[in-house]
């Protein structure tokens, strides 16, 4: 049979695929692994993720790892980079571990402007312990803790983590970007690339949410779900970069 794709090198050979038929996880990290690979920076690396879906990064990927608490992979990520400022660091994170229980040090590793590359997931629940709100639920979504619908009374409102992470002074790059289509995968890379080139030049912190799916608390197929990104998901969270110094330095 004639081989249609290649494994990375970054991935391991001998992974079991860990997430839920339909998750997008499995898209993220393959375009991680592939720009470890293109950009020569699989020796070199140490990823920081925490609790969550994200945590079956390590099964993937064949890299140096550090498991933090919940919430600090930015702050363990932050330790990692000022003990070893030689190395690649990037953080792995789904959007309740990043923007709710993790938010004082994802901001804070931002505002500091420290030399690291961050991946936001945002399936708007928490995905690995069952489907309950989040921060980026978005508007009427029923969840397992709001089973009538977020609403503004109760919940508030929903948070936008790139144009949050974006208003951040150290901030380097903050962008969203999506893996409902293929046009879109393909644009996800550039913004993963984009951010890791921020952080191998120095400029700061360097920052890519990802809109993604998530059948089983959605209670949908593969298929419905990632309409359901097109149609509910980036209305309220629209694709596009929403701060990148390169260009305003005209670089």
């Amino acid at each position: 049979m004639q081989q249609v794709f290649s494994i990375p090198k970054s991935m391991k050979k001998d992974f079991k695929y860990t997430f839920c038929p339909g998750c997008d996880h499995g898209v993220a990290i393959r375009l991680v692994a592939e720009l470890l690979d293109e950009m020569n920076l699989r020796e070199n690396t140490i990823c920081s993720t925490s609790i969550g879906c994200s945590v079956f990064l390590y099964d993937f990927l064949d890299v140096d790892c550090v498991e933090a608490p919940h919430g600090r992979a930015c702050a363990s990520a932050t330790g990692v980079k000022r003990a070893r400022p030689d190395k690649f660091v990037f953080t792995y994170q789904g959007d309740g571990d990043f923007a709710s229980i993790g938010l004082a040090e994802s901001m804070h590793t931002a505002l500091r402007g420290e030399c690291v590359s961050a991946i936001c997931i945002n399936n708007t629940t928490y995905g690995m312990t069952g489907g309950q709100l989040g921060p980026t639920t978005i508007m009427g979504q029923v969840t397992t803790t709001s089973p009538y619908g977020r609403n503004r009374e109760y919940y508030g409102y929903p948070i936008r983590v790139a144009e949050q992470i974006a208003l951040c002074d150290g901030t380097a790059y903050s962008a969203r970007v999506a893996l409902d289509t293929i046009p879109h995968i393909n644009q996800a890379k550039q913004a993963l690339k984009k951010a890791f080139e921020v952080q191998l030049q120095g400029l700061g912190f360097g920052f890519v949410e990802i809109l993604s799916s998530c059948p089983t608390n959605w209670h949908m197929t593969p298929q419905e779900a990632h309409i359901r990104v097109k149609e509910e998901m980036i209305p309220v969270f629209p694709l596009g970069v929403y701060k990148d110094i390169t260009t305003e330095k005209g670089e």
